[in-house]
Order: structure tokens, then C-alpha cells, then sequence
């Protein structure tokens, strides 16, 4: 419980407590509001934990996690009293906060990043040589990786997608100051599903172990019995699908 009430404190002290006070007076008031922090703080940490193991520490752990309460603190003042569906939205606008510091940071040095591409690059053209997806052992064979750089590759390539794939979901649920409606919501949720039954078994529950769940790829390995490579691998396809089909609506 310690943890959780200093997250109110985190946030005092990252705004000082004049500012807070002030921007303090929401429809919720700041000790409703810091009630709340405080619930919802281990849901703060599971995605700070999850996004964690996949940016190679861009960002000090202790940082992510005040970037994550300022996102959930965001969520509530746009949300209002939290009910049932509060958890989903909180999450998004959580992970959103995370997501876009690190953009702002710049956390994949330029070679970093061409070196992903070239990467990227080979496995299509070895794809386009087999004719199917090719596995594991066929691109580290042929692009010469070991299996840690492998699993490098793929956690980037993960991280790149899983920003772009939040982005949409942001937009669907717009960026206005109050939170989308009921009916906003019920439509995003029909149009998830719909993108989620159109994958195959394991991809979806890769993206609903990863999305509803909050595992990360090393946990979701386990369930499935896979390497934390392969679950990287399903879930890039998994979540390129789901996207193509957000976009096309």
C-alpha cells in the first residue's frame, strides 16, 4: 500500500503542490482524485512493467511509472468517476503517455533504427523467396542473426507497431477533453472485435494476453510454450492485421 499512496506524492512533487492544487479543481476534487490514483496505481505498474522489457530501459523504470500516472490522472479528469469500463480506457490513455515520451526521447538511435529496416527488408525479400513466412530458424539462419539479436529485432519491431497501433486506437477514441461516449466506445469495442476474430487462434490470444491481460511477451511465452522471439513474431502479425483493418473503416 506504501507504493500506491506515493504515487500521489510522485505527482506533487513532479507539479508542485500550488499546481496541483490548481489544476486540482476537476469535477472529481483532488481528494476524490488522488483516491483514485491510488487504486489504480497497479494497473500503472503492470504496464510500466510490460512496456519495460521491450525499450531496453530508454527510460529510467521510476520515470515511466510518474509518466504513467500523469496519464492516468489525465484519464480521470477526461473519464469523470470510474465505472466498469474505466480499467480499458485508463489503460490506453496510460500506455499513450509512456508511448509518446519515448517518441519524444528519440529512444532508437538513428543507426539502431536503419539497422531495424535493413533487417526488416531481408525478411521480406526471404519471404518473397519462399513464398510463406518464413520461421525463426530460417531468418537467423539466413540473416546471420544469433538468437539474442533475433529476439532484439523483434522486441524494436514490436515496439514500433504497438505505438502505431495505439495511435489508431487513441484516434478512435478521439482526443477531445471529456471522454468518448457510450456509444463511441460500444462502436470501438464491435470494431476490435471484429479485427480480433479475423486472426487465427494463437494470434488472438497473443493480443488478448498481451492488450486485456497486460502480460508481457516473456509471460505470454510461458502460457503458450513459446520462445519470447515467436510470441514477438505473432504478435507483430497480429497487431499489422488489426490495423490494416482499423484503417480501413
Amino acid at each position: 500500500m506504501g507504493d500506491t499512496v506515493a504515487y500521489a506524492e510522485q505527482y506533487q512533487e513532479a507539479y508542485g503542490a500550488s499546481e496541483y492544487a490548481a489544476a486540482g479543481a476537476t469535477a472529481l476534487g483532488v481528494a476524490e482524485e488522488q483516491r483514485h490514483l491510488v487504486a489504480y496505481a497497479p494497473l500503472v505498474k503492470r504496464i510500466v512493467r510490460q512496456l519495460n522489457s521491450q525499450v531496453s530501459g530508454a527510460i529510467d523504470r521510476d520515470d515511466m511509472e510518474q509518466i504513467g500516472l500523469m496519464g492516468l490522472l489525465e484519464a480521470l479528469r477526461r473519464y469523470g468517476v470510474p465505472d466498469q469500463s474505466f480499467g480499458s480506457y485508463a489503460s490506453l490513455r496510460i500506455r499513450g503517455a509512456i508511448l509518446d515520451e519515448l517518441r519524444r526521447q528519440d529512444w532508437r538511435p538513428r543507426a539502431v533504427r536503419q539497422e531495424s529496416h535493413r533487417l526488416r527488408d531481408s525478411v521480406r525479400a526471404l519471404t518473397r523467396r519462399l513464398g510463406r513466412e518464413p520461421q525463426e530458424a530460417e531468418i537467423m539462419a539466413a540473416l546471420k542473426l544469433t538468437p539474442e539479436a533475433y529476439q532484439q529485432y523483434q522486441l524494436a519491431e514490436n515496439a514500433e507497431l504497438i505505438a502505431s497501433f495505439d495511435d489508431i486506437l487513441q484516434e478512435s477514441l478521439g482526443q477531445a477533453d471529456s471522454a468518448p461516449s457510450p456509444e463511441e466506445q460500444l462502436m470501438v469495442r464491435r470494431s476490435l472485435e471484429q479485427a480480433l476474430r479475423a486472426l487465427d487462434e494463437r494470434e488472438q490470444r497473443v493480443v488478448q494476453m498481451y492488450y486485456e491481460f497486460e502480460l508481457s511477451y516473456k509471460e505470454i511465452a510461458v502460457v503458450l510454450d513459446l520462445s519470447d522471439a515467436r510470441v514477438c513474431q505473432l504478435n507483430k502479425m497480429a497487431l499489422g492485421k488489426m490495423k490494416a483493418m482499423l484503417q480501413d473503416r
